[in-house]
C-alpha cells in the first residue's frame, strides 16, 4: 500500500489543530472562572496533554484501537506502540501512515477528560485530578473509543453512525460532568453569593481557537483530503454560526440582553452538536442542527439552578445535550448522498438508524455515568476530592500551584 502525501499532510495538520484544541479549551474555562482560581483551571486542561499522550502511547491507543477482545475492548498487542508504525493499517485508513492515525486519535483522547473539568472548575485536588485522568481515560474513554469506532466494537457493528466524536467525545464527557458535579458537591457560597466569569476576553479567544481547532476535528476524521473532508469542514462552520445566533436570540428574548457568554457558549455547542453528524449531513441540515442545539443547550443549563447541582462552566448542558442532539439528529437528518459508507436517517425514509442511534446514546449515558460515579468514589475514599475549605476560599492558583494568575491582583 502507497501512502498519499497529500492525505498525511492533511491529517498531520488536523492532529494540530485538534491539539491546539486543548490550550484554546485552557482559555475558554480560564476566562469563565474567578481570578483566584485561573491558572489552576487552565492547567487541569494543559496537563491533560502530558498524562494523555503518556497513557495513550504506553496502552491507551491498544485499548481503544488495538485488535479486538469481545467487541469490548482492544487487547494490549499493541503496548507501547509495537506494531504501530509507518505503513498504513488497512482497516483504518489505506492511504496514512498508522502512526499519523494514532497521533489524530490521541488528540481526541487528550481533550475529553479535560472538558469534565468544567463542572468541577474552583474546587478539586489537583493530585487527585493526576489520578482522575489515568483511571477516566482507561475505564471510560479508551473502552467507548472501542465500541464506536474500533474494528469489531459493538456500537460500531450495530451501524450507529459517530463520524467524529459525538458520542466518545462529548456524551461521555458531558454526562462524566454530571457525575462529578453531584458527586464533588457544590462550590462554597454556590446560590450565595456571585460568581462572575472574571475575564469573558479570554473566554472568546477560546472560542475562536476551539472553532479554529474544530476543522481539523471534524474535517481531519475524513481520514483523507477530499469531498468528505471538505462537507465536513463546511457543515462544521455553518452549524456553530447558526448555533452562536440561536443562543443569542433565546438569551436576549428571555434576559434582554445579547451576552458575549451567550454568542460564545452558543457557537461551542453547534460545534458539539454536528461532530457526529459532520460526514453524513449536508448544508441545510447542519442549519436546523445548529438552530436545535443553541436553543436546547440554552435551556438546558438553564435547569441546573432548579435541580440544585452545580456545574461551573456548564459542560452537563453543552457537551452532554449538545452531543446527545446531534446523535440523535444525525438519525434525523443523515444521507447517503453525502456519504455513501453511512445510511439514510428518518428524513429521507429509514427509520432504523433513529433507533441504532437512541441505543448507542442510551448506552453512553449509562456506561460514563457509572464508571465515574464509581471512580470518583474510589477516589474520594484513597485521597479526597475537594480542596480543604481555606483551600478553596484562597483559590486553587495559590493553594495547589502556589502562583497567582495576575500579580497586580488581590485575589
Amino acid at each position: 500500500m502507497k501512502i498519499d502525501t497529500g492525505d498525511t499532510a492533511w491529517i498531520l495538520m488536523s492532529s494540530a489543530l485538534v491539539m491546539l484544541m486543548t490550550p484554546g479549551l485552557a482559555l475558554f474555562y480560564g476566562g469563565m472562572v474567578r481570578s483566584k482560581n485561573v491558572l489552576g483551571t487552565i492547567m487541569q486542561s494543559f496537563i491533560a496533554l502530558g498524562v494523555i499522550t503518556v497513557q495513550w502511547v504506553l496502552y491507551g491507543y491498544s485499548l481503544a484501537f488495538g485488535p479486538d477482545l469481545a467487541h469490548l475492548i482492544g487487547s494490549l498487542e499493541w503496548v507501547g506502540l509495537r506494531g504501530v508504525g509507518l505503513d498504513p493499517f488497512p482497516e483504518y485508513s489505506t492511504a496514512v501512515p498508522h502512526q499519523a492515525f494514532m497521533i489524530f486519535q490521541m488528540m481526541f483522547a487528550v481533550i475529553t477528560p479535560a472538558l469534565i473539568t468544567g463542572a468541577i472548575a474552583e474546587r478539586f485536588k489537583f493530585k487527585t485530578y493526576l489520578l482522575f485522568l489515568v483511571l477516566w481515560a482507561t475505564f471510560v474513554y479508551d473502552p467507548l473509543a472501542h465500541w464506536v469506532w474500533g474494528v469489531g466494537g459493538w456500537i460500531r457493528n450495530l451501524g450507529a453512525l459517530d463520524f467524529a466524536g459525538g458520542l466518545v467525545v462529548h456524551v461521555s464527557s458531558g454526562v462524566a460532568a454530571l457525575a462529578a458535579a453531584l458527586t464533588v458537591g457544590r462550590r462554597k457560597g454556590y446560590g450565595e453569593e456571585p460568581m462572575p466569569p472574571h475575564n469573558l476576553t479570554m473566554t472568546l479567544l477560546g472560542t475562536g481557537l476551539l472553532w479554529f481547532g474544530w476543522f481539523g476535528f471534524n474535517g481531519g476524521s475524513a481520514l483523507a483530503s477530499g469531498t468528505l473532508a471538505t462537507n465536513a469542514f463546511v457543515v462544521t462552520h455553518i452549524a456553530s454560526a447558526s448555533a452562536a445566533l440561536s443562543w443569542m436570540i433565546v438569551e436576549w428574548i428571555r434576559r434582554g440582553n445579547p451576552t458575549v457568554l451567550g454568542a460564545a457558549s452558543g457557537a461551542v455547542a453547534g460545534l458539539v452538536a454536528i461532530t457526529p453528524a459532520s460526514g453524513f449531513v449536508g448544508a441545510v441540515s447542519a442549519i436546523l442542527i445548529g438552530l436545535g442545539a443553541g436553543g436546547l443547550c440554552y435551556f438546558a443549563i438553564s435547569l441546573k439552578g432548579r435541580f440544585g447541582y452545580d456545574d461551573s462552566l456548564d459542560v452537563v448542558g453543552v457537551h452532554g445535550v449538545g452531543g446527545t442532539w446531534g446523535a440523535l439528529a444525525t438519525g434525523f437528518f443523515a444521507s447517503k448522498s453525502i456519504n455513501p459508507a453511512g445510511d439514510n436517517g428518518l428524513f429521507f425514509g429509514n427509520v432504523s438508524l433513529l433507533g441504532v442511534q437512541a441505543l448507542s446514546v442510551f448506552s453512553a449515558w449509562v456506561y460514563s455515568f457509572g464508571m465515574t460515579w464509581l471512580i470518583l468514589k474510589l477516589l474520594d475514599r484513597a485521597v479526597g476530592l475537594r480542596v480543604a475549605e481555606e483551600h478553596e476560599i484562597n483559590g486553587l492558583d495559590l493553594s495547589q500551584h502556589g502562583e497567582r494568575g495576575y500579580g497586580f491582583l488581590g485575589s
